[in-house]
């Protein structure tokens, strides 16, 4: 028997602007790192990629499946660090815009998260 979902556990697509999710050097220039918003109406699970002092935003699920991308906490991109992998069926998609560019999810895209950087910290926008 499974238990109705509540508002805590429900998982949501967007968070509201202003969110402070940290400094920005909480991650290494090229690596990616996953964020959970635990909000009234339930958890939002996205991840933020870095370059330089630039960074990206998506949710963390992948148009093919609705799974979370990474399997091992942070494991967002290729070895390369040049796209972002879907872990579990080899989805391939471009960091600047989320478009799926190889796997089983053609013509797909992530769902940008706005994210941005504000005096040395993560905001969302």
């Amino acid at each position: 028997m499974t238990e109705p979902a509540t508002p805590q556990s429900e998982r949501l697509t967007t968070t509201p602007a202003g969110v402070k999710l940290g400094p920005l050097d909480a991650i290494p220039d090229g690596t990616a790192r996953n964020y959970v918003v635990q909000m009234r109406a339930g958890r939002f699970h996205g991840f933020v990629v870095r370059r330089a002092d630039q960074v990206v935003g998506y949710v963390d699920r992948c148009p093919h499946m609705g799974l979370p991308l990474a399997q091992q906490l942070d494991a967002y991109l290729t070895p390369d660090g040049g796209l972002i992998a879907c872990s579990w069926h080899s989805a391939l998609f471009r960091i600047d815009d989320g478009a799926c560019v190889g796997g089983p999810c053609g013509g797909a895209s992530l769902t940008p998260w706005p994210v941005r950087v504000e005096e040395g910290q993560l905001v969302t926008a």
